[in-house]
This record gives structure tokens, C-alpha cells and sequence, in this order.
């Protein structure tokens, strides 16, 4: 394959910026139509919110290098950058809009520090770099406005200076340039979830809310912004009095493509990289999100995947989106939900859907406080997806969620498996302990049921599940050992709980059996139990020495079951 593809573009993996991708040659999925709708629509502040890893960075550099007049910065020439792409296409009543403005871009993606200190400090560095990047206004600017400048652009303005800072440099560059600003913001919403998960919320919103807010409400020297991040915070916490304030999130329609591969964009990739072959793989693991009514991949997954098989035809799908961070929320849930949303996550696991009334004003300080703030959280950073829509009585749009595709899929389960591997650690399993090894097969039956009852159904088939919920219990023993699926007589017996300590020579041998109702538990045992005698499963323990050998016919049906000894 590497010699087949060595004369294709390289794909941009790990690359954000338009400019580099174009520049470098780099395949680009074009997305460049997004400045005709900003155009078309001419909303004053566009606000849209998608999963991470969905494009925002890239797109926000888009816009950069379109809009912005490059003049007194170097004079680098952009237009060329947009020369054979769709917008160019549009007409000349788009790109004459091109480098006409001056351009504020930050991008707060990386302000994740562990206290409110050293996040403000991340911010003020941002903010301090683009007032240097526009440094040439000071030839323009006298008085206290030039010493403001200077104490933004050397960090050492005050915290009320740094909530000022982007009106205050909308209003230098207007006079500057005789055209109003453009604002950029990217991912302006990770202050807020870092400060939300470190424990100081409130006083990031103190900071957050008139920073943005006064850049955006009644400012008369801004031309437009578009702001990206992965939720809506509510206005009252943030965009506080913003009127003008426009919304996309995954629910409407408007700019639903340009975040995402659709499936033509899909199919292009692959037709490019000679690899069609793989479509349905790709679907199966990374398509599955709607945004409004367009179906889309997620594309930093696509494009890992894309990557891998270029290099390797046969190299198997990985989930590359869960090791891009952000997945302790998944695990935190687990650990806080409530016995309704634990059965709800059991359905969405298993395949199914659950229908959740949306609220798409989101505070993180209130997502444990109700379930449905839970899976709208979820639903709208990108752990679940719509699959129908509707209103309920009282008016309020109902959305019915599932999970997207394998790869998050896989996502749920690591952090199932993570959180019952833990919560097991913490349990005094004792009396379970000694019941199988006493061949107490009542007080077994009724402990198994006990830690049945606290557990999450999740695997791809009840009997998986019911042979990893055994392993994980009978693992965290320090005396015993369990083996899995040993080879002994005829075949393998399910599993074997057996000393390793040279004292006490006992084995413990377990069959499983799934019960296709209540009633038919106590045969699903026998079957069990005559399995291990047809097959000689203690053919093996008998062999090594063991004195005592237990045997276990263990029938399960959902979250019951019945333990019958051999």
C-alpha cells in the first residue's frame, strides 16, 4: 500500500491551520462555503457548537485567512489560499469580501490548568499575544488608550483590563483600519469545563462573562464574530444580555456540513486513497452524528483510520476520538447516576434508545443535579446522537438518543469496565468468598445476586457479560487465582477459582448458562453442571493434586440468578 499511495497527498493529521494545509499541499476536505453562508445570513454573533475533534480549529482558521486584511501584518498574500476552492466558485460577491477586515482570533483550546490562577495567566498570554500580533495600531493610538495597549500587550494589565481587552482592541483596530473588527473565538467553552472539573467554576464565569460579553453586546466597532466550542452556556452565566446572540448547535440545519465529513465527502477520501473497499468499516465505526438533518463522520477518526490503512491495508479501526481526552465525564457519570439513569445507560449499551427532553442551555455546574441534563450533555459534546425528534405535551422538544457508532460504543464499555473493576476493589467480598469455597452454594447464590443487582449489563452478548462480571469478582481475591476458559478434559470449563498459595489444594470449577426466563434458571444450572461431567473439566486439578475440587452450575437471566453445586 505505501507504494501504491506514495504519489497522494498526505492527509492532515495533526494539522489545524488552513493556511499550513493549503500551503503544504495537504489533502483538504473543502469546507469553504461556510464563508458564503456567514455571508448569506449576516448574523452579528454566531455561536456554533459542536463535538470536539468535528473541525472548529480548522474552519476558524478559514475564516482567518479569508476575512482578514493582512496588510499591516506582514501583507501575506490569502487570496491564493481560496484560488480552485468552492467559495472562489461562488463569485466574485463573496471574494471581494476577502482581506477586508482586521481579524481578532484567539483560541482557547488549550486552558486547562489546574487552578484558576494559572488558567487566567493561560488567558492572559493569549490575549496578550494577539494584541502584540496587532501591535502596529499604536502608531494610531495616543494617551492612556496607547498605555492600556502596552500594559495588555507586555501581560501586565489588570485582571479588569483583561475583561475589557477585546472591545477595547476591536476599537483600535476600527480606528486603525477604518473598518470595523472581526472576532474569532475558538473553543471558548474549555476555561469553563477545566474550572468546572478543578473546582473553580465561578470564579472562571466572573472572569468569562464580561470578557465576552462586552465584546459582543452594543459594541460598535465589531463587524461580526463566530465563536465555536462543544456546548451552549446559558446566557445567564455568560453571553449575559447578548440579544443578538445566534445559535447553531446539532439540532438545526443551518452550517450543518461544513463541521464533519458528510458521506460524498467520505466517499471521495477513499475513491482518492484507492481504498473504497473499506466504506463500510468506516461507517460502521465512525459515521452515526446528525446535525440538524445531515448525516456525518467524525472526521479526526476518519481521517486516523484513512491514515492506517494507506500504510496498511489490513490494520484494524481503533478508537482514536477516546484518546483524545475529555472521556473522565463518561466515568464520573457512572460513579454519581441514580438507579433510573443506570437502567437507561444498561438500554443505550445494549443497542437501544432513550428519549430525553433537550435543553440547550447548558451550565456545568448543574449536569449531575437531573439525568437529562446528563445525556444532554452528552447529546450535545458528541457521546450520543439524535435518532428521532419530537414535542412532548407541555410543548418541549423530546429527543430520542442512541449511541453513534462502535467506536464510542467502545468508549462506554472501557469506562463500564473501569468503574466496575474499581467499585469491586472497594467491596468487602468476604462472605462471597467464603461461601464458594465452603460450597455454600445458597449464600453464593444470594451475595451473587446482591453484587448483580449493583452492576451494568453492557456486553455485546449476555453471556460475555456474565463472564467478565464473574472474572472481575473472583480477580480481586488475593489468596485464589481464576483462569478463563483453561483447557482440562474434553474442552474448556468457563472458569477455574483455584489456591496458588502451596497451603490449601482447592479448585473451584464455574459453567455459565444463560436462562431464557425465570423459570427455566434451575435447568440452565443442571445443564451446566452435567457439562462439566460430560466433559471432565476437573480432569486437570485432579492431575495436579488438588484435594478438593467444587463444582458450580450457574444460571443467569437479567439481573437474577440461581447457583446450583455439583
Amino acid at each position: 500500500m505505501i507504494g501504491k499511495n506514495n504519489d497522494k497527498k498526505s492527509l492532515p493529521i495533526g494539522h489545524s491551520f488552513f493556511d499550513e494545509i493549503i500551503e503544504n499541499g495537504i489533502y483538504y476536505v473543502d469546507k469553504t462555503l461556510f464563508v458564503k453562508d456567514i455571508i448569506d445570513k449576516d448574523a452579528k454573533v454566531l455561536l456554533c457548537t459542536r463535538p470536539r475533534r468535528f473541525g472548529k480549529t480548522l474552519n476558524q482558521t478559514m475564516l482567518k485567512c479569508f476575512f482578514e486584511d493582512t496588510a499591516p501584518i506582514g501583507g501575506k498574500d490569502t487570496r491564493s489560499l481560496f484560488r480552485g476552492l468552492k467559495i472562489e466558485a461562488a463569485g466574485e460577491r463573496y471574494m471581494e469580501r476577502q482581506g477586508k477586515y482586521p481579524v481578532i482570533f484567539v483560541s482557547l483550546k488549550d486552558a486547562r490548568v489546574g487552578s484558576f490562577d494559572g488558567s487566567y495567566n493561560h488567558l492572559r498570554y493569549c490575549i496578550a499575544d494577539e494584541f502584540q500580533r496587532h501591535a502596529y495600531v499604536v502608531e494610531k493610538i495616543s494617551g492612556e488608550d496607547r498605555n492600556l495597549f502596552k500594559r495588555l500587550s507586555n501581560r501586565t494589565g489588570s485582571i479588569d483590563d483583561y475583561r475589557e481587552s477585546l472591545r477595547f482592541l476591536c476599537k483600535c483596530l476600527e480606528e486603525y483600519h477604518g473598518n470595523k473588527a472581526v472576532i474569532l473565538i475558538d473553543e471558548y467553552d474549555v476555561p469553563l469545563e477545566n474550572a468546572w472539573s478543578r473546582g473553580f467554576y465561578q470564579e472562571m464565569i466572573d472572569f468569562i462573562r464580561p470578557f465576552l460579553s462586552r465584546a459582543f453586546k452594543d459594541n460598535p466597532h465589531l463587524q461580526f464574530s463566530v465563536i465555536t466550542g462543544c456546548l451552549r452556556i446559558s446566557k445567564e452565566s455568560i453571553f449575559t444580555g447578548l440579544n443578538h446572540l445566534e445559535v447553531i448547535s446539532i439540532l438545526k440545519n443551518d452550517y450543518s456540513e461544513y463541521f464533519g465529513f458528510t458521506q460524498n465527502e467520505i466517499d471521495a477520501i477513499l475513491s482518492y486513497y484507492e481504498i473504497d473497499g473499506k466504506a463500510q468499516v468506516l461507517r460502521d465505526w465512525y459515521n452515526g452524528y446528525l446535525f440538524g438533518d445531515t448525516e456525518v463522520y467524525n472526521p479526526w477518526s476518519s481521517l486516523n483510520v484513512v491514515s492506517s490503512w494507506v500504510t496498511r491495508i489490513d490494520e484494524y479501526p481503533q478508537p482514536y476520538w477516546a484518546n483524545t481526552s475529555g472521556n473522565a465525564i463518561i466515568r464520573e457519570m457512572i460513579d454519581k447516576m441514580s438507579a433510573e439513569a443506570k437502567a437507561d445507560l444498561e438500554t443505550l449499551v445494549s443497542g437501544g434508545t432513550i428519549s430525553v427532553v433537550v435543553h440547550e442551555d447548558v451550565t456545568f455546574d448543574e449536569v449531575y443535579k437531573e439525568a437529562d441534563n446528563l445525556w444532554n450533555f452528552l447529546f450535545f459534546t458528541g457521546y450520543l446522537k439524535k435518532v428521532g425528534e419530537s414535542v412532548d405535551s407541555r410543548g418541549r422538544k423530546v429527543v430520542e438518543m442512541g449511541i453513534p457508532n462502535r467506536e464510542v460504543e467502545i468508549i462506554f464499555y472501557d469506562k463500564i469496565r473501569e468503574w466496575f473493576r474499581d467499585s469491586i476493589a472497594e467491596k468487602n467480598l468476604d462472605a462471597f468468598y467464603n461461601a464458594i469455597l465452603s460450597g455454600d452454594a445458597e449464600t453464593f447464590q444470594s451475595e451473587l445476586l446482591k453484587l448483580l443487582e449493583d452492576s451494568i449489563s453492557f456486553m455485546d452478548s449476555a453471556e460475555n457479560f456474565y463472564h467478565g462480571f464473574m472474572v472481575g469478582l473472583l480477580s480481586n481475591s488475593d489468596r485464589y487465582r481464576v483462569k478463563s476458559n483453561r483447557e482440562s478434559g474434553h474442552g474448556r470449563s468457563d472458569l477455574v477459582f483455584y489456591s496458588a498459595n502451596g497451603v490449601d489444594f482447592k479448585a473451584v470449577i464455574f459453567e455459565l448458562k444463560i436462562a431464557p426466563s425465570v423459570k427455566t434458571l434451575p435447568t440452565a444450572c443442571e445443564e451446566a453442571l452435567k457439562q462439566i461431567e460430560d466433559n471432565n473439566y476437573a480432569a486437570y486439578w485432579d492431575e495436579e493434586g488438588y484435594d478438593e475440587i467444587i463444582k458450580y452450575g450457574i444460571g443467569f437471566y437479567k439481573k437474577r440468578c440461581r447457583v446450583l453445586k455439583g
